[in-house]
């Protein structure tokens, strides 16, 4: 089924092939680097190897990977650390919960996790699973599985080859600190496969990214110098209230403070250790008059020579930002005004679209 699947989606691929899209990087570049969000998220499951070929078809610049570990070592591209929302964990594994009640991965074998069947995601109401954006790809139709890191890169390292492009790759390390916890080093392992698939310095096409500012600089200064790497590093910049990462303190679970990343010399201190920041995109905008405009964060970053790459561009009608009329618009204000280095989007065909457009004098919505 996979292979039909892909001998339809590069078919799709031939007619967006005649878009040029921009290999430089920086504030320099023709237009902002598009990153292919969990793949073609908008249209096919996430981190499927379906919705990466699918996202490759469109042509982006990178296509990312959220990376986690299984229960034997392997790197399991999801974008959790648990199962629940994502697949059918419960149905087929009942029983083996936390006392939290999650499924973690890090509890299943490979072998077990390709039992399961991936779905579009979903949260459980009083009436059953519940897709999170409902006019996307149908709950449990079709067959989707896991993959891992390594699957996910010799499908884009194969299809670079057969077609000569040359789409880079963008992984995130989820959650280092819990990893941390279960006695494992997950950043250790995702750079060895790295080092393995030719991934070794800023000359290919890599970034690699995480939340724990702590992990990006043990990666920078420890864990890249014993392997002989240099990639490029992108700091994550969350909202504290996610919890994105656990520290104790006084014998306490709290959540990891971001704030100082974007207060006085924060940005001064990333650049120490990172080549770039991912912010959520709200923290580069203010609002004026009801009219959204560019706060000073990109500029800052700029000069600490940061290259900024905002999440998450969704074109879904929900998930527009009430400032903006269309999603065309939503972009030219990244690109334009905000004047960002790359964009993560659910819909890559829609970004390279619009912003490989030569620069319109007026937005063209």
């Amino acid at each position: 089924m996979f292979k039909k699947i892909l001998s339809t989606l590069l078919i799709i691929g031939s007619t967006v092939a005649s878009i040029t899209c921009a290999e430089s990087t920086g504030s320099g570049s023709k237009h902002p680097l598009i990153i292919a969000h969990r793949g073609a998220s908008a249209y096919l499951p996430e981190h499927t190897l379906e919705a990466k070929a699918m996202a490759y078809a469109m042509r982006p610049d990178y296509i990312e990977q959220d990376l986690v570990l299984s229960k034997d070592n392997h790197l399991i591209v999801m974008h959790d650390i648990y199962l629940d929302s994502t697949t059918n964990v419960a149905d087929v594994f009942p029983g083996r919960a936390r006392e939290d009640g999650h499924y973690y991965t890090i509890d299943f074998t490979l072998e077990e996790l390709k039992k399961l069947q991936v779905s579009e995601a979903f949260t459980i109401g009083e009436n059953g699973p519940q897709a999170k954006y409902p006019n996307r790809f149908p709950l449990w139709k079709s067959s989707f599985q896991l993959s891992t890191f390594e699957e996910e890169l010799e499908l884009i390292q194969g299809l670079n080859k057969s077609l000569g492009y040359e789409i880079g790759i963008y992984p995130e390390i989820k959650k280092p600190y819990f990893h941390h916890w279960e006695g494992r080093d997950i950043a250790a392992e995702a750079l060895q496969t790295l080092k393995e698939y030719g991934y070794t310095d800023k000359q290919q096409k890599v970034f690699l990214q995480c939340f724990d500012a702590e992990e990006l600089q043990r990666i920078k200064f420890e864990l890249m110098p014993a392997l002989g790497l240099d990639l490029s590093l992108v700091q994550l910049i969350a909202a504290t209230s996610w919890g994105e990462k656990l520290v104790e303190v006084d014998g306490t679970l709290q959540n990891y403070d971001y704030d100082w990343m974007l207060e006085r010399g924060g940005l001064r201190k990333i650049a120490n250790y990172a080549d770039g920041i991912g912010p959520w995109y709200p923290m580069l905008i203010e609002i004026e008059d009801g009219q959204p405009r560019a706060n000073n964060v990109v500029r800052r970053a700029h000069r600490r020579d940061l290259q900024v790459h905002p999440y998450t561009f969704r074109a879904d009608p929900a998930q527009l930002p009430e400032q903006f009329e269309s999603f065309n618009q939503f972009l030219h204000f990244a690109a334009y005004q905000l004047r960002v280095d790359g964009i993560f989007t659910d819909q890559p065909d829609q970004a390279v679209n619009y912003l490989s457009r030569p620069r319109p004098r007026k937005a063209e919505y």
